[in-house]
């Protein structure tokens, strides 16, 4: 019996997603077909121009947002930012310090606060 190993393939969403690019903003030819884990990896090794100007200038999806200006994505829900941002809006954002920005990002600083309090007890419990 001879193995047979098929190619892994995904769905634009899925590899703009690994690829930390707002799929909308990706060239036609990369939403219309589909990504083999090869081509995947070869976009993150080796990005063309295309991939390397949408992860500098965007518009970036919710989770690089959110990581730029330091909260959550339910803070950025909160506070009414649905749609992707650019770098340069996103830079916009932090100078402005508008008080919704401060307090998600207080907020941020709590939860990561309480997660390394709670490792820290775990893990003197496992000791």
């Amino acid at each position: 019996m001879t193995s047979h190993q098929s190619t892994q393939t995904m769905k634009p969403a899925t590899a703009a997603k690994k690829l930390g690019v707002y799929l909308e903003a990706t060239p036609a030819e990369f939403r219309e077909g589909v990504v083999s884990r090869a081509e995947l990896n070869e976009l993150q090794t080796n990005p063309p121009q295309w991939l390397q100007d949408l992860r500098r200038t965007g518009p970036h999806p919710r989770p690089v947002v959110a990581a730029k200006l330091g909260v959550s994505i339910a803070g950025l829900a909160r506070a009414g930012v649905t749609e992707p941002l650019t770098t340069e809006q996103i830079e916009a954002l932090k100078q402005e310090g508008p008080e919704w920005l401060e307090r998600e990002r207080a907020t941020q600083a709590e939860v990561r606060k309480e997660s390394v309090r709670i490792k820290k007890k775990n893990a003197e419990r496992q000791a």
